[in-house]
C-alpha cells in the first residue's frame, strides 16, 4: 500500500481537497517564494526532464525499465531499514533487510524483485518520516530547487537521507554521478501516466498532494491520529 502512495499525483488527485484554504495559508507563509521555485523547476521539467523522461520510455524495453526501477527500489530499502530501526519499528526493519538480501542475492543486484512475491511487504521510510515520528513539527511548506516540494522538516531530512544512500557512496564521480541522473529519468518516467490527473492550479494541486502524502506516510496510514500544528 505505501509504496503505491509514493506516487505523488496520484494520491493528489484522492486527497487535495482534504486541505482548506484557510489551513494552507498557515502551511504555505512563503507562497511567494515558493511559486517562484516551483516556476523554476517547472520549467526545467519542461524543457528538459520531461523530454529525457519520455525519450527513456520509447527506447527502453519494458522488462529493462522495470529491471531498473526494481534497482534503485533496492538501494532505497536500505535507507527504508536504518529509518524503521531509528523508530523502533524492528519487525518492519527485519523485513526490509529481507528484501535486500533476497533481491541482491537472487534478484541479480536488485534488478528482479523477487521479495514481493515471496510476502515481503515493501515499506517506505526517510529521515523526514523519522524526524516526524519522533514529533519534529514539520514547518511551512518548501519548494526546494532541483528537488521540488518539501518542508522545513523533510529539508532538513534530505542530509542524513544523503548520506544513507548508497548512491552516495559509489567511489567514482563519474559513475555515481551517472547513477543519480538515471535514478531521476527513471523516477519521472513513472510519473509520465499520473501527471494527467493534475487539475486547476498546478502549484496548490502538487502542494496539497505532497502535504496529504507527507501526512499519511509518518501516521502509516492512521490519518486520523495525525497531528501536527503546522499541518
Amino acid at each position: 500500500m505505501k509504496s503505491k502512495l509514493r506516487n505523488l499525483l496520484l494520491t493528489g488527485a484522492l486527497s487535495a481537497a482534504l486541505i482548506q484554504p484557510a489551513v494552507a495559508e498557515d502551511v504555505d507563509p512563503w507562497e511567494g517564494f515558493n511559486r517562484t521555485m516551483f516556476s523554476f523547476n517547472d520549467g526545467l521539467d519542461t524543457y528538459a526532464l520531461k523530454p529525457l523522461a519520455k525519450g527513456y520510455k520509447a527506447v527502453m524495453p519494458e522488462p529493462a525499465e522495470k529491471g531498473v526501477n526494481n534497482f534503485f527500489e533496492n538501494l532505497a530499502d536500505i535507507g527504508t531499514m536504518i529509518n524503521n530501526l531509528l523508530q523502533g519499528k524492528f519487525n518492519d526493519a527485519g523485513q526490509d533487510l529481507g528484501r535486500v538480501a533476497f533481491n541482491t542475492t537472487f534478484g541479480l543486484a536488485g534488478l528482479i524483485d523477487v521479495a514481493t512475491p515471496m510476502g515481503i511487504p515493501k515499506h517506505d521510510e526517510d529521515f523526514g518520516q523519522t524526524f516526524g515520528y519522533w514529533g519534529m513539527e514539520s514547518g511551512p511548506y518548501l519548494v526546494l530547487p532541483f528537488f521540488g516540494p518539501s518542508s522545513v522538516r523533510d529539508g532538513i531530512g534530505l542530509i542524513p537521507d544523503t548520506y544513507t544512500d548508497p548512491v552516495y557512496h559509489v567511489g567514482e564521480n563519474g559513475d555515481r554521478n551517472a547513477l543519480y541522473v538515471v535514478r531521476v529519468i527513471d523516477k519521472r518516467a513513472q510519473l509520465l501516466e499520473s501527471e494527467k490527473l493534475i487539475s486547476g492550479d498546478k502549484y496548490t494541486f502538487i502542494r496539497d498532494a505532497y502535504l496529504q502524502k507527507r501526512a499519511y506516510e509518518i501516521a502509516d496510514g492512521n490519518i486520523e491520529n495525525y497531528d501536527d500544528s503546522n499541518f
